[in-house]
């Protein structure tokens, strides 16, 4: 039996920051909800950047190569994650450098990805690789591999793969049921508890305080989660994100990105079971979901 290559799939919407100096792990601990401290050249993590009132703000990868952090965030966005973090350098010995001019970010999709670059399959599990690093996905293993590779050069670590494109792992993304930035969570607004950032290891409850990390821990502890973003099937046109969701004639939720037959909808969970318990459908403007839990979510 043959194992299918993987997918290279460039990854043009993401960019990177760098940051650097010898208080770069403290700087990050102090403010983002993962872990700093786990990550090194072996190891990357999720993590986002939340508001002092524990709404979403950015959410990104973080990995090690050489004296330097490297944040994997969304690149359009990317200038307004350098002015947040900027502000609270203070006195740390710290440095904040964009570097999407020099490295890019691709992902190895397919079961066979960490394999290929003989990496395990677990959750952030990494390795340097042609002048950059490579990682299993942080948030889910089935996702595959990102890389983050110098723009010269780096791009040999990919050879000899199959070549896919953004809908390869948008499709993937989507069928198990994991966000993608901010087209999934809006800015000062989304929890992370409603879009499966505690199963999908984006959140250390163990490590100390962060920005928002109060509001994000009373949430869970008091069983707060009314609402949960859920993989949907969609049959009809596929809606716009923002588009109403409704149950009957009762609004229950809202889309949000989506490709193809399938897609991402924050519902409320009370409609999600009386559908099921009903045998009702919800509809999209024009189309029907059929929502289900995945099974990493608890």
């Amino acid at each position: 039996m043959t194992t299918e290559l993987p997918l290279a799939v460039p990854l043009p919407q993401r960019g990177v920051l760098a940051v650097g100096g010898p208080d770069r792990v403290s700087f990050l601990q102090g403010l983002v909800s993962n872990d700093v401290a786990r990550v090194t050249e072996g190891r990357a993590v999720w993590a986002a950047l939340l508001t002092a009132q524990g709404k979403y703000l950015h959410d990104f990868c973080i990995a090690a190569l050489g004296d330097a952090l490297l944040l994997d965030c969304e690149a359009a966005r990317r200038d307004d994650l350098l002015r947040r973090l900027r502000p609270y350098r203070l006195r740390a010995q710290v440095t904040l450098e964009d570097r999407t001019d020099t490295l890019a970010v691709s992902a190895l999709v397919g079961t066979a990805a960490p394999a290929a670059l003989e990496l395990p399959a677990e959750p952030g599990a990494a390795r340097t690789v042609a002048g950059g690093t490579a990682f299993v996905d942080p948030r889910h293993a089935a996702l595959g591999l990102r890389l983050i590779l110098p723009r010269e050069g780096g791009a040999t670590a990919l050879a000899g793969f199959r070549q896919g494109g953004e809908a390869d792992w948008d499709s993937a993304r989507l069928a198990l049921g994991i966000p993608d930035g901010s087209r999934d969570l809006v800015p000062e607004k989304s929890i992370l508890l409603e879009n499966g950032f505690d199963e999908l290891q984006g959140v250390a409850w163990d490590k100390g305080c962060w920005m928002g990390q109060e509001l994000t821990a009373r949430t869970r502890y008091r069983g707060l989660i009314r609402k949960r973003l859920l993989p949907v099937e969609v049959c009809g046109p596929l809606p716009e994100p923002g588009t109403p969701v409704f149950l009957g004639e009762r609004e229950a939720g809202e889309m949000r990105s989506g490709h193809g037959g399938q897609g991402l909808a924050l519902l409320r969970l009370e409609e999600v079971e009386r559908a099921a318990a009903e045998g009702l459908s919800f509809r999209a403007g024009e189309a029907t979901l059929s929502p289900r839990r995945p099974s990493w979510m608890g």
